[in-house]
């Protein structure tokens, strides 16, 4: 059966994958015992994260062990990749107790059946990756009957069971994490690449430990792809309940999310969006920096969610109550696959356009050329000229101060209706146009109208005024505080009335620091653009910021913007870096070699780089990187093209530029602007 008449199978039976698409309500899930720790849907969603500190370094794995908890952690994590590291966990463990703490440990196991059955006895829970416990990686496509799959699936019962025995025996639990990039070669034969792939591959392993009257077990479907780790869960979830499996609770995360900005934005649109429809009851943000960064992020992550439930509004239906869309749970859209919503094209915006990014300049005006640099647009007075980065908007929103000069030719004005009709409905000028006030005899410009729509109040007749609009793209805006859900309620009207106008997604929040902010609307925009419902985003700074700050936040607004698209995979603009998190494993600095290879690269629009600390996170981890830069021992470096090693034990003083000499062999290379002025302004 081929990969896609197996999702479509699953489509036949529903596309429920979570207890409601339209109020905030957790998934119902097992409870899971973790040393003293429980967790699931009765338990708040806890906080966890990854020592990076070589294991066989007691103290320093105890002092940072102790930093983490003191950031937020309640579980902490620690690589065993052989034997001696799993049984230096005891004295890791005896060295935290000693000094008052009782976190959790869980063991991270790769490779190593003995590890895993030392450290079951050791620790409070084991991580396996069923990708690897019980096979070895070697990239073949195998041809498999059912006789000789089965025969498989016998082999790795038989490595697995005796692990299962020993958690049972000293009340140790387990997560069965499946990695994107690490599935068997028996599973990429069967399925493919697939997040239907990385489902199979957990529930081989789940299926022997319920088998064996096992359960204390806590399950992951993580991926750099946030489209495809978004779906995997998803289908988790629906095929937990088909089988008639328990619901376990979920560990969710987005593995090598990478650093800073792009590292928190990528890993609120994954893990942001299942919060959402709330799946999830343990959150890792897998950032490269020292991990007591990640818990503080995680957190802000969570306590969005503490009082949803008590604060959300319901979300209306615009029609009558006993038609199918307004009864039905099934998602029009299909959930477990990515699609773009199938729009008309209206100028530059939706068709095969990619999504477009709106600042909204409206509380300040647009009255001198500086004024544009925060949005990419950079003014060169000695060549009397404009140039534009990477992260240029498309559009500005300047309400009713349309701007005092004539823009550059790479960004285009939208202003309020009121004042487009006043200048005489010019060409230049797009307006933004109320869907309240639209009647049969207004004028509207000829081929770009902008309509606004706050869809806590739309009526019944509006629906029908926007079937019969053409050369429109709509705004829409909530205040719900499950934004995201109620936005996506509107998309799915439009799919059920078979409007296909584009849409441009709306948000503003109050006043909150740039981290909040830029998790809260990765995780707003993210989870609608990972389904493929948006041609577009504003972000607005909040209101009544001080003009004195405007300018900075707005610089934070567009780059979010810009940032979002990206995580989503729907608009490439800069430099993807997939780099791991560093642990015990890494063989090398992580962060001082993902900031010198991002110095060196960063101008290399829609190139995606993995940087992984070690073997374990090498080929298979970073996925669908067009490079890879991999530590296989000390001061070795393995190049990939793809997942290809080409350079094998480079050093690393060599390796940064043997990566880009081969970037350059196929072309990709170009170097970075030279023009002095501009670069002193960006």
């Amino acid at each position: 059966m081929s990969n896609n008449s197996q999702i479509v199978n699953l489509i036949e039976k529903g596309t429920k994958y979570c207890t409601s698409l339209t109020e905030y309500k957790r998934r119902e899930t097992t409870s899971v015992n973790i040393g003293d720790l429980w967790m699931g849907s009765q338990y708040p969603i806890r906080i966890q994260s990854m020592t990076t500190i070589d294991t066989m370094d007691t103290i320093g794995s105890v002092e940072q062990t102790l930093r983490m908890v003191e950031s937020g952690c309640e579980l902490v994590r620690i690589t065993a990749p052989s034997v001696k590291e799993a049984q230096n966990l005891e004295n890791i463990r005896k060295e935290l107790r000693k000094r008052g703490c009782n976190v959790p440990l869980v063991a991270d196991i790769h490779f190593t059946p003995n590890a895993a059955e030392l450290a079951a006895r050791l620790v409070e829970k084991v991580r396996i990756n069923p990708g690897n416990y019980a096979d070895k990686k070697r990239f073949e496509t195998i041809d498999y009957t059912e006789s000789s799959y089965q025969a498989e699936l016998e082999r790795i019962r038989d490595k697995f069971v005796p692990l299962i025995k020993i958690c049972k025996e000293y009340g140790t639990a387990m997560r069965i994490g499946t990695n994107h990039g690490s599935l068997s070669d028996r599973i990429l034969s069967r399925y493919g690449d697939t997040p239907l792939g990385m489902v199979e591959s957990a529930l081989e392993f789940l299926r022997i430990c319920e088998d064996e009257n096992y359960f204390n077990i806590v399950l992951s479907m993580k991926a750099s792809n946030t489209q495809v780790m978004v779906e995997a869960y998803r289908l988790l979830c629906k095929k937990l309940d088909e089988e008639g499996l328990k619901p376990y609770p979920l560990h969710l995360g987005v593995t090598e999310a990478g650093e800073g900005e792009d590292g928190r934005i990528k890993s609120a649109v994954g893990i942001g969006t299942l919060l959402e429809d709330g799946l999830g009851d343990t959150v890792r943000v897998s950032l490269t920096e020292d991990p007591e960064f990640e818990a503080p992020v995680a957190k802000s992550l969570i306590d969005r969610y503490t009082h949803r439930a008590e604060t959300t509004t319901l979300i209306p239906a615009w029609k009558p109550a006993n038609t199918e869309l307004s009864e039905a749970f099934d998602s029009p859209i299909n959930p477990f696959q990515h699609f773009r919503r199938a729009t008309e094209d209206v100028a530059v915006f939706g068709g095969h356009n990619v999504p477009r990014v709106i600042a909204d300049y409206s509380q300040v005006g647009i009255n001198e050329h500086d004024d544009l640099k925060s949005i990419g647009h950079f003014y060169l007075p000695a060549t009397d000229k404009w140039a534009m980065n990477d992260l240029g908007a498309d559009f500005v929103y300047s309400g009713q101060k349309p701007a005092s000069f004539m823009l550059p030719m790479g960004l285009k004005e939208i202003v309020d209706y009121k004042i487009w009709s006043e200048k005489n409905c010019p060409e230049n000028l797009f307006p933004l146009v109320a869907i309240e006030t639209i009647s049969k005899d207004i004028k509207l410009h000829n081929s770009l109208n902008f309509i606004a729509v706050n869809i806590d109040n739309l009526k019944p007749e509006f629906i029908s005024i926007l079937s019969s609009l053409r050369k429109a793209v709509l705004v829409i805006s909530t205040n719900n505080t499950h934004g995201m859900p109620a936005l996506r309620r509107f998309f799915f009207e439009l799919i059920s009335q078979a409007i296909k106008l584009p849409v441009v997604i709306w948000r503003q929040y109050g006043a909150m620091s740039a981290s909040d902010f830029q998790l809260f609307s990765a995780t707003d925009l993210g989870g609608l653009l990972v389904d493929g419902l948006g041609d577009g985003a504003i972000l607005s700074v909040p209101q009544n910021t001080p003009e004195s700050e405007f300018q900075g936040l707005a610089k934070i607004y567009n780059s979010t913007a810009f940032g979002i698209l990206q995580a989503a995979r729907t608009r490439m603009s800069k430099t993807e870096y997939i780099s791991c998190p560093s642990c015990g494993r890494t063989l090398f600095d992580l962060q001082e070699t993902t900031a010198m290879i991002r110095k060196r690269t960063d101008h290399l629009k829609g190139v995606k780089i993995g940087i992984m600390g070690c073997i374990v996170n090498g080929p298979g981890e970073m996925a669908d990187a067009d490079y890879g830069y991999v530590g296989i021992g000390k001061d070795k470096i393995a190049l990939y093209r793809g997942q290809q090693v080409v350079k094998k034990s480079v050093h690393a003083d060599r390796a940064v530029d043997e990566l880009i000499e081969l970037i350059k062999e196929d072309g990709v290379w170009f170097e970075p602007a030279q023009n002095a002025e501009l670069a002193d302004m960006l």
